[in-house]
């Protein structure tokens, strides 16, 4: 079996492999989605008891459902697992208590409540489809948001007691949902879900969404046209967003509204409820100012604890904000002044974090000394390929920031906590997938076994920081490959914001490796606006994204060029998805005498279709800055009269016709803009595949690629 079609039967080796992992408050236990193995696409509960290193079937898809097949997943469900590009069937997610006693679930819509100490899993009755349940922290009662009922199709929060009533929280008509992420904070802002229970489980802060201000979009299914379209609620940029707030809600039927300036701060990025109380993060709409709020939870009132504040944007910390365990509020931000480019963590203004360290999550509270917890932080520490953990002392009165580092192996690190319990993930060169090992009080327990296939490649790709920005790159050669021997060259790439490439963990390699062997060179850059090196490498691209990503692209190909005289720049294709798909046709548009032809996959080709969060942020409003989305257009430059026919390079496009991030217009108004300018193109479109499809996750679209870059590198 060669790799396009091992990759897709086993989900790029990702099928059998544990994700989702939450150890319990006490260290007691750990809980893990995994299927059966290699080929399996349904993922089960799984439970790992820590001081028997002993792991337990939870709750299996095939035994609860039985010889009855799943029913169609509710429609907010699944945009809740495109939004996070959950593509295993089976449970997508589940939610837990603080202790895991119990873990609530759903398959096709059905709700399921496991009892973890005992081993008992039962069918919850509901009042229809479930998105989204959640236990109280007392695992008591049971909250979830459900379409049906109520004049309302979707968004009814709902909550179960203990002897089975199940009641309405909050619902109203059409258009307003109550419980659920609105589109720009799931797929922008990371934040997935739209209710927190209160510590003592006897109130909900829940998020009410009301879009009918934005515009419909319907998205057709083309090959079946006996479907009627999906219509959703999209915010484009320049346009209304959905309005966003949030309320106090008592299971009694108390109600108190959070008071906060909605029209100057829209945008809800974050909510955290413990003991010391709620705290939310809010955002202008150009996100370059925020404010980290207490919320009272008698009145709703609101007090300012930090203010977050950047000239291009502000990129707050997963994991923040939080309180400490002395009632200090914890902030991730920005160190920009005295010389310092850091991204860093602070305690009410103190900083807790040495500027050396590139902070990306705060994971958990580990046991620390002087009675105070410290912190275990994903940094990193100059090397932007790797990831490592770190602990972090709060405590008041050491001195300076300090933080000691816990993983030495190069490679990519990733850690779930409770109590003193430690899980950690560890991702390398060196080896396939990720392992995953279970510490306590710094002592190996246990390991949590992964039924993942073994990729058939070891790549080896070799990592440098080139040009004087020191761009981190990469150029992989085939196995066999003699040196000497000029190869034609791959540019395969994101570019975009938010995301990195260059990574020293064997599966951001193996496709490539792929490529490689069937006769490319193939090159990866992280260009300045990816994360990981320093805030004002990321955003020097603010409003001028085109220029600065296609520079550096460009710059660090001729630097590895250099390097690497078996590149051969005369011959040199570029392949991309979503904002790389924009990238490869941007740099094939605008550079047709180097790059030769591109695979464009879902690109964003109007910045004017695409949603105001993310477009924004980049690109301000188009009010302001109309010359700037024309500047970034991919259909105002294709649309360019071709001077030389030599220069006119070929594109494939490729497309999923389900796509509702980036819509698949984005892809025929390109299409349309290079046929009037007589520029040679190919469409590919993809029935009923959405994002996710990914360039190069089936077998069959892998190889057509290929023959398409034989055909213009020959």
């Amino acid at each position: 079996m060669d790799y396009p079609e091992l990759a897709a039967r086993t989900r790029r080796f990702s099928y059998g492999a544990p994700r989702m992992l939450t150890v319990a408050n006490d260290g007691s236990r750990v809980l893990f989605l995994r299927s059966a193995g290699p080929e399996d696409p349904v993922d089960a509960l799984w439970s790992l008891d820590v001081a028997t290193a002993t792991e337990r079937l939870v709750a299996d898809p095939a035994l609860l459902l039985g010889a009855e097949p799943a029913a169609p997943l509710p429609a907010a469900e699944r945009a809740l697992r495109e939004r996070q590009r959950v593509s295993a069937a089976g449970i997508g997610g589940y939610a837990t208590d603080p202790a895991a006693r119990v873990a609530v679930f759903t398959l096709g819509g059905r709700l399921f409540r496991a009892d973890l100490a005992h081993g008992d899993v039962v069918e919850v009755a509901t009042a229809g489809p479930v998105v989204d349940p959640r236990p109280d922290p007392t695992g008591q009662r049971l909250a979830y948001v459900t379409e049906a009922g109520g004049g309302s199709p979707r968004g009814q929060l709902r909550v179960i007691d203990p002897d089975g009533t199940d009641s309405l929280l909050a619902g109203e008509d059409s258009g307003v949902t109550w419980g659920l992420a609105e589109y720009v904070a799931a797929e922008e802002f990371d934040r997935f879900r739209g209710y927190w229970w209160a510590p003592d489980g006897r109130s909900i802060l829940a998020a009410r969404v009301d879009e009918s201000r934005l515009p419909r979009w319907h998205l057709a299914d083309p090959s079946d046209p006996t479907t009627a379209p999906t219509t959703v609620a999209y915010p484009r940029s320049g346009g209304p967003n959905a309005e966003v707030s949030l309320h106090l809600l008592d299971l009694d039927g108390g109600w108190v509204d959070v008071h906060w300036d909605r029209e100057t701060y829209p945008y809800l990025v974050s909510v955290h409820w413990s003991e010391g109380g709620p705290l939310i993060t809010v955002l202008r709409r150009l996100q370059q100012h925020g404010l980290v709020l207490a919320v009272d939870p008698r009145t709703g009132e609101t007090q300012v604890h930090a203010e977050l504040a950047d000239p291009r944007w502000v990129e707050p910390v997963a994991g923040t904000p939080c309180h400490l365990s002395d009632g200090r509020v914890l902030v991730g931000g920005e160190l920009a002044h005295d010389g310092y480019d850091a991204r860093c963590l602070f305690a009410d203004g103190t900083l807790l974090t040495p500027p050396s360290l590139y902070v990306r999550r705060v994971v958990g509270r580990l046991p620390g000394g002087n009675g105070a917890p410290d912190l275990l932080v994903e940094a990193s520490n100059g090397e932007p390929s790797q990831q490592h953990l770190f602990r972090v002392r709060t405590a008041i009165g050491v001195a300076g920031a300090d933080s000691q580092r816990l993983t030495a192996d190069p490679g990519w690190h990733t850690a779930a906590v409770g109590g003193d319990v430690v899980v950690v993930g560890f991702a390398s060169l060196d080896h396939p997938g990720t392992r995953w090992t279970v510490w306590q009080r710094d002592r190996e327990v246990a390991a949590i076994r992964s039924l993942a296939a073994t990729p058939p490649y070891a790549p080896r790709p070799m990592l440098v920081r080139v040009t004087d920005r020191r761009l981190p790159s990469a150029v992989l050669y085939p196995s066999s490959h003699v040196t000497g021997r000029r190869l034609p060259v791959l540019l395969d790439i994101y570019g975009g914001p938010g995301h990195q490439e260059v990574l020293a963990l064997r599966s951001r390699w193996l496709e490539r490796q792929w490529w490689a062997d069937a006769g490319f060179a193939v090159v990866t850059v992280d260009n300045r606006g990816t994360p990981g090196v320093a805030p004002s490498f990321e955003k020097v691209v603010h409003r001028r994204l085109a220029d600065v990503i296609l520079l550096d692209q460009v710059d660090a190909l001729a630097a590895l060029a250099d390097k690497h005289p078996d590149l051969d720049l005369r011959r040199v294709a570029i392949r991309g998805w979503s904002f790389g798909g924009w990238l490869a046709a941007l740099a094939t548009l605008r550079r047709p005498d180097l790059f030769r032809c591109a695979i464009v996959g879902a690109p964003v080709t109007d910045w004017m279709l695409y949603d105001t969060a993310y477009t924004e942020r980049y690109l301000g409003l188009p009010v302001d800055g109309g010359e700037i989305y024309a500047h970034h257009s991919l259909v105002e430059l294709a649309a360019d009269p071709v001077r030389d026919p030599a220069e006119a390079r070929p594109m494939l496009l490729v497309h999923g016709m389900a796509d509702d991030n980036v819509v698949v217009a984005h892809t025929l108004r390109l299409s349309a803009a290079l046929l009037a300018a007589g520029r040679p193109h190919s469409v590919l479109p993809l029935t009923g595949a959405t994002h996710m499809a990914a360039g190069g996750t089936a077998e069959r679209l892998l190889r057509l690629e290929l023959d398409f870059l034989r055909q213009h590198l020959a």
